[in-house]
């Protein structure tokens, strides 16, 4: 079992940046799989990025060359990198982290991207 805490959310101007932080309570190194997804009001989960534990990296269409999945072991945290920020970017963001049968979720953090 494993808490996950987002956090680095907040307002931001179109163009901006902002580094989100996903702190684990435990190592994260025997997870398979590291997510983030966020949600808009009103609107379905979606995917953001995905990092396998070997390395391999994923992201929707919508945030590839913006974002960046990064993780630090050592410190049980993942992060998103996320520049050139849009107001289409707004919304709840989380973190999840999965092997096998286990899956762990976040509360989420809001960010804002607006003039």
């Amino acid at each position: 079992q494993v808490q996950l805490v987002e956090s680095g959310g907040g307002l931001v101007q179109p163009g901006g940046s902002l580094r989100l932080t996903c702190a684990a309570s435990r190592s994260i190194f025997s997870f398979d799989s590291m997510f983030w997804y966020r949600q808009a009001p009103g609107k379905q989960r979606e995917f953001v990025a995905l990092m396998y534990s070997g390395g391999k990296i994923h992201y929707a269409d919508s945030v590839k060359g913006r974002f960046t999945i990064s993780t630090d072991n050592a410190k049980n945290t993942v992060y998103l990198q996320m520049n050139s920020l849009e107001p289409e970017d707004t919304a709840v963001y989380y973190c999840n982290l999965s092997s096998g049968s286990r899956s762990y979720w976040g509360q989420g953090t809001q960010v804002t991207v607006s003039s």
